[in-house]
């Protein structure tokens, strides 16, 4: 009697664990789909081409020399990447879903009401997890899907990269599909826009264009802050824009800073995108990071290749995005095959030692603290303010000045991350840092007097330090 492809994968399964840990094969060979078995030889689907790669070198040799005896005669293996599964998001890469795929809907395939970009099917508001950081952002979102076009419209999402708004966004997009499966939905990046108005005026198809975009029932628009500068781009986005609010088409947008901020942004479209709600995705603290990693443990199938402490101990020292987190979870289990260990705390902090900010992270650390410390002492000198002035959250002009000139040094000198430079100085978000940073510049740029002070300022420091 012939041997189904799954027949024989378990026999080469049972075999292999007597020669590799039970985590590598859970991690890495349990995710493979048995798809053909002809000629001794079985072909296996993987997730992505890295899992495909890693195998072969790590693990297929291994699968080979124990087939002998699994099967009493030699198997080949032969790895591909499963098309479908192509695009699917990084933490998919290692643990299958059962009984379903989650591939993204792609619009020439499944959506036809869905255009010129894809929704990735893990977006969804079961998926999101809750905190103080985003709530708010989730509520509008929530208000938004249930009656599109009539709360919160245009609904304009800001923060920094990797946070939640695309995710929030597209969202908001399958809640809307799922109520209406005949609902249109356009969603692109601000590039795709730019790029289709170049194209349409090249060809001479603006009409097309304009029909295209005006004929959506819901626009989705990521990266908006990249318009600034771009006039055209800029003036047809206005006219899509006021076509769409007048015919009560819902819009939302995401940007990494509030629309008042957004340089070179002409202030018709600035004020247009600030008259419904603007709700910001602010980073998560501990308890929503740990819950955060908790929820991609459950939804990836990693609750018990994983243990918590090893999730807290994540959630203590990444604390930048969640993009990074799942980045520490992707880097840790492949560590962890990589040195066929167990994943434990210690292996965490070996595997993540690059990512790690504990706040007992040693002479590193300390030095960058110190530095900034130096920083804000010797503004606040020259200014005859005090340090406690610089970090707190008054903006009256004696202290936003040196406030922000204090943030273009500890960038421009220290070489400092704009998420430390916003903890340094009271908490502040990713996009004050920015506009700080851009005031500083164009101050130095409009006085000669200011320049040489920053200048005097600059040199001291790098003497200090």
């Amino acid at each position: 009697m012939s041997l189904s492809p799954a027949d024989v994968w378990t026999r080469l399964l049972t075999q292999v664990r007597t020669q590799l840990p039970d985590h590598a094969v859970d991690t890495w060979l349990v995710p493979l789909t048995p798809v053909e078995y002809t000629n001794d030889t079985l072909t296996l689907n993987a997730p992505d081409q890295f899992s495909v790669e890693w195998n072969e070198s790590k693990h297929a040799p291994v699968i080979e020399s124990m087939a002998s005896i699994a099967m009493g005669h030699p198997v080949r293996i032969r790895l591909t990447v499963q098309a479908e599964r192509v695009q699917r998001s990084q933490m998919d890469l290692f643990v299958p879903q059962p009984g379903q795929e989650r591939a993204t809907i792609k619009p020439e395939e499944q959506r036809p009401n869905v255009t010129l970009s894809s929704l990735n099917e893990r977006y969804t508001f079961d998926s999101f997890v809750i905190g103080k950081s985003n709530d708010l952002a989730a509520a509008a979102a929530m208000a938004v899907s249930q009656a599109p076009g009539k709360t919160y419209n245009p609904l304009f999402f800001y923060g920094p990269t990797g946070l939640g708004k695309t995710h929030l966004m597209q969202a908001i997009a399958h809640e809307i599909i799922k109520r209406a499966p005949n609902t249109r939905v356009t969603y692109i990046t601000t590039e795709q826009f730019t790029n289709d108005v170049i194209t349409s005026i090249g060809k001479g198809a603006m009409h097309d264009f304009r029909r295209r975009y005006r004929e959506t029932d819901l626009f989705l628009v990521d990266d908006v802050h990249f318009i600034g500068g771009k006039n055209s781009t800029q003036e047809e986005f206005f006219h899509t824009f006021n076509a769409l609010y007048e015919a009560g088409r819902q819009i939302v947008l995401t940007s990494d800073r509030p629309p008042s901020e957004i340089p070179k942004l002409e202030a018709r479209l600035a004020s247009r995108f600030a008259w419904g709600m603007v709700a910001d995705v602010g980073a998560p603290d501990l308890e929503h990071r740990i819950a955060i990693l908790r929820r991609k443990a459950e939804m990836d199938h990693l609750e018990h290749t994983i243990p918590d402490e090893v999730l807290h101990f994540i959630a203590d020292h990444v604390r930048s995005n969640v993009r990074e987190l799942e980045g520490s979870i992707i880097k840790l289990l492949a560590f962890a095959s990589l040195k066929h260990r167990p994943i434990t705390v210690d292996l965490a902090r070996e595997a993540l030692r690059d990512k790690l900010r504990s706040n007992d992270g040693g002479a590193t650390t300390t030095g960058r603290q110190d530095r900034m410390a130096t920083t804000q002492r010797l503004v606040a000198a020259e200014w005859g303010i005090t340090v406690e002035g610089l970090q707190s959250k008054t903006r009256t002009k004696t202290l936003t000045i040196p406030r922000q000139v204090a943030m273009f040094l500890a960038r421009e000198v220290l070489g400092m991350q704009l998420v430390e430079i916003g903890l340094a100085f009271g908490g502040r978000d990713h996009s004050t840092v920015i506009h700080s940073l851009e005031r500083a510049e164009a101050m130095m740029a409009e006085s000669d007097e200011f320049q040489n002070r920053v200048e005097r300022l600059r040199e001291t420091l790098k003497v200090s330090t």
